[in-house]
Protein backbone atom coordinates (compact mmCIF):
# COMPACT_ATOMS: atom_id res chain seq x y z
CA UNK A 1 0.00 0.00 0.00
CA UNK A 2 2.80 2.35 0.89
CA UNK A 3 4.58 1.87 -2.43
CA UNK A 4 1.39 2.56 -4.40
CA UNK A 5 0.84 5.92 -2.69
CA UNK A 6 4.43 6.94 -3.32
CA UNK A 7 4.08 5.87 -6.89
CA UNK A 8 0.91 7.89 -7.40
CA UNK A 9 2.51 10.99 -5.87
CA UNK A 10 5.53 10.75 -8.15
CA UNK A 11 3.46 10.27 -11.31
CA UNK A 12 1.32 13.31 -10.55
CA UNK A 13 -2.02 11.48 -10.52
CA UNK A 14 -3.22 13.50 -7.59
CA UNK A 15 -4.79 16.89 -8.24
CA UNK A 16 -5.08 18.34 -4.76
CA UNK A 17 -2.66 18.52 -1.90
CA UNK A 18 -2.72 15.82 0.68
CA UNK A 19 -1.40 17.97 3.45
CA UNK A 20 -3.07 21.25 4.36
CA UNK A 21 0.38 22.63 5.07
CA UNK A 22 1.18 22.46 1.30
CA UNK A 23 -1.40 25.17 0.43
CA UNK A 24 0.19 28.39 -0.85
CA UNK A 25 0.28 31.06 1.79
CA UNK A 26 0.59 34.82 1.20
CA UNK A 27 3.80 35.80 2.92
CA UNK A 28 2.65 39.44 3.29
CA UNK A 29 -0.58 40.71 4.72
CA UNK A 30 -2.67 43.47 3.10
CA UNK A 31 -1.17 46.13 5.39
CA UNK A 32 2.34 45.04 4.53
CA UNK A 33 1.47 45.12 0.81
CA UNK A 34 0.12 48.68 1.09
CA UNK A 35 3.24 49.75 2.95
CA UNK A 36 5.43 48.20 0.26
CA UNK A 37 3.37 49.89 -2.50
CA UNK A 38 3.77 53.30 -0.80
CA UNK A 39 7.49 52.72 -0.46
CA UNK A 40 7.78 51.80 -4.15
CA UNK A 41 5.79 54.89 -5.18
CA UNK A 42 8.17 57.07 -3.15
CA UNK A 43 11.12 55.43 -4.88
CA UNK A 44 9.51 56.06 -8.28
CA UNK A 45 8.93 59.74 -7.40
CA UNK A 46 12.50 60.07 -6.13
CA UNK A 47 13.95 58.45 -9.25
CA UNK A 48 11.72 60.57 -11.49
CA UNK A 49 12.90 63.75 -9.76
CA UNK A 50 16.54 62.66 -10.02
CA UNK A 51 16.01 61.91 -13.71
CA UNK A 52 14.51 65.37 -14.32
CA UNK A 53 17.41 67.05 -12.49
CA UNK A 54 19.95 65.02 -14.46
CA UNK A 55 18.17 65.93 -17.68
CA UNK A 56 18.17 69.64 -16.76
CA UNK A 57 21.84 69.48 -15.77
CA UNK A 58 22.80 67.82 -19.03
CA UNK A 59 20.84 70.49 -20.96
CA UNK A 60 22.68 73.24 -19.05
CA UNK A 61 26.03 71.62 -19.80
CA UNK A 62 25.07 71.34 -23.48
CA UNK A 63 24.10 75.03 -23.62
CA UNK A 64 27.27 76.14 -21.82
CA UNK A 65 29.41 74.02 -24.12
CA UNK A 66 27.66 75.41 -27.18
CA UNK A 67 28.22 78.98 -25.91
CA UNK A 68 31.87 78.16 -25.25
CA UNK A 69 32.30 76.83 -28.80
CA UNK A 70 30.58 79.89 -30.29
CA UNK A 71 32.80 82.22 -28.24
CA UNK A 72 35.88 80.27 -29.31
CA UNK A 73 34.87 80.75 -32.94
CA UNK A 74 34.29 84.49 -32.46
CA UNK A 75 37.23 85.31 -30.23
CA UNK A 76 39.78 82.73 -31.40
CA UNK A 77 41.48 85.45 -33.45
CA UNK A 78 41.69 87.83 -30.48
CA UNK A 79 45.47 87.62 -29.93
CA UNK A 80 46.09 87.86 -33.68
CA UNK A 81 43.92 90.99 -33.77
CA UNK A 82 45.87 92.55 -30.89
CA UNK A 83 49.10 92.07 -32.84
CA UNK A 84 47.59 93.34 -36.08
CA UNK A 85 46.21 96.46 -34.36
CA UNK A 86 49.78 97.48 -33.52
CA UNK A 87 50.65 97.22 -37.22
CA UNK A 88 47.60 99.38 -38.02
CA UNK A 89 48.88 102.01 -35.56
CA UNK A 90 52.28 102.12 -37.26
CA UNK A 91 50.62 102.36 -40.67
CA UNK A 92 48.38 105.21 -39.48
CA UNK A 93 51.30 107.18 -38.02
CA UNK A 94 53.34 106.65 -41.19
CA UNK A 95 50.44 107.86 -43.34
CA UNK A 96 50.08 110.96 -41.12
CA UNK A 97 53.80 111.71 -41.46
CA UNK A 98 53.67 111.26 -45.23
CA UNK A 99 50.61 113.56 -45.35
CA UNK A 100 52.54 116.30 -43.54
CA UNK A 101 55.46 115.96 -45.95
CA UNK A 102 53.26 115.73 -49.07
CA UNK A 103 51.75 119.20 -48.65
CA UNK A 104 51.06 121.27 -51.75
CA UNK A 105 54.19 123.33 -51.05
CA UNK A 106 56.33 120.21 -51.57
CA UNK A 107 56.52 119.44 -55.30
CA UNK A 108 57.73 115.81 -54.76
CA UNK A 109 55.22 113.57 -56.65
CA UNK A 110 56.74 110.36 -55.25
CA UNK A 111 55.93 111.39 -51.70
CA UNK A 112 52.35 112.16 -52.73
CA UNK A 113 52.00 108.70 -54.31
CA UNK A 114 53.43 107.07 -51.17
CA UNK A 115 50.85 108.91 -49.07
CA UNK A 116 48.00 107.84 -51.38
CA UNK A 117 49.22 104.22 -51.28
CA UNK A 118 49.45 104.25 -47.48
CA UNK A 119 45.95 105.74 -47.26
CA UNK A 120 44.57 102.98 -49.49
CA UNK A 121 46.29 100.29 -47.43
CA UNK A 122 44.95 101.82 -44.21
CA UNK A 123 41.39 101.97 -45.61
CA UNK A 124 41.61 98.35 -46.79
CA UNK A 125 42.94 97.21 -43.42
CA UNK A 126 40.07 98.94 -41.61
CA UNK A 127 37.55 97.28 -43.97
CA UNK A 128 39.11 93.86 -43.26
CA UNK A 129 38.89 94.63 -39.53
CA UNK A 130 35.20 95.52 -39.90
CA UNK A 131 34.56 92.34 -41.91
CA UNK A 132 35.83 90.25 -38.99
CA UNK A 133 34.13 92.25 -36.23
CA UNK A 134 37.11 94.36 -35.15
CA UNK A 135 36.16 98.01 -34.63
CA UNK A 136 38.16 101.05 -33.69
CA UNK A 137 36.69 103.01 -30.77
CA UNK A 138 35.99 106.72 -31.21
CA UNK A 139 35.66 107.88 -27.62
CA UNK A 140 36.36 111.64 -27.98
CA UNK A 141 33.47 113.56 -26.45
CA UNK A 142 32.04 110.47 -24.74
CA UNK A 143 31.98 109.53 -21.09
CA UNK A 144 34.93 107.74 -19.53
CA UNK A 145 34.32 104.00 -19.19
CA UNK A 146 36.93 101.98 -17.24
CA UNK A 147 36.04 98.87 -19.26
CA UNK A 148 36.96 100.57 -22.55
CA UNK A 149 39.40 103.34 -21.62
CA UNK A 150 42.58 103.85 -19.66
CA UNK A 151 43.31 107.34 -18.36
CA UNK A 152 46.81 108.57 -19.14
CA UNK A 153 46.31 112.26 -18.33
CA UNK A 154 43.82 114.88 -17.18
CA UNK A 155 43.04 117.84 -19.39
CA UNK A 156 41.48 121.14 -18.25
CA UNK A 157 37.81 121.15 -19.24
CA UNK A 158 37.48 124.04 -21.65
CA UNK A 159 34.04 123.78 -23.20
CA UNK A 160 33.67 120.13 -22.10
CA UNK A 161 31.90 118.47 -19.22
CA UNK A 162 34.24 117.08 -16.54
CA UNK A 163 34.58 113.32 -16.95
CA UNK A 164 34.31 113.36 -20.73
CA UNK A 165 37.14 112.24 -22.96
CA UNK A 166 39.05 115.19 -24.37
CA UNK A 167 41.81 113.40 -26.32
CA UNK A 168 42.95 109.97 -27.39
CA UNK A 169 46.66 109.11 -27.34
CA UNK A 170 46.18 105.53 -28.58
CA UNK A 171 43.10 104.09 -30.28
CA UNK A 172 41.20 101.30 -28.59
CA UNK A 173 39.65 98.33 -30.39
CA UNK A 174 36.74 95.98 -29.78
CA UNK A 175 36.28 92.52 -31.26
CA UNK A 176 32.56 91.66 -31.52
CA UNK A 177 31.82 94.09 -28.69
CA UNK A 178 34.60 92.81 -26.39
CA UNK A 179 37.41 95.26 -25.68
CA UNK A 180 40.72 93.77 -26.81
CA UNK A 181 42.74 96.95 -26.37
CA UNK A 182 41.79 99.87 -24.14
CA UNK A 183 41.92 103.35 -25.61
CA UNK A 184 44.50 105.54 -23.87
CA UNK A 185 42.64 108.76 -23.16
CA UNK A 186 42.86 112.16 -21.54
CA UNK A 187 39.83 113.02 -19.42
CA UNK A 188 38.53 116.55 -18.94
CA UNK A 189 38.60 117.85 -15.35
CA UNK A 190 37.58 121.16 -13.85
CA UNK A 191 40.46 123.58 -14.01
CA UNK A 192 41.72 124.69 -10.61
CA UNK A 193 42.65 128.35 -10.56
Amino acid sequence: VFSTAAQQRSTGDECGPEDPRDEPKHPLSDCALEHKAIKLEEQVRDLTERYRKALADSENVRRRTQKFVEDAKLFGIQSFCRDLVEVADILEKTAESAAEEAEPSNPNPTLKKIYEGLSLIEAKLQSVFAKHGLQKMNPVGGKYDPYDHEIVCHVPAEGMQPGTIALVTQDGYKLHGRTIRHALVGVAVESQE
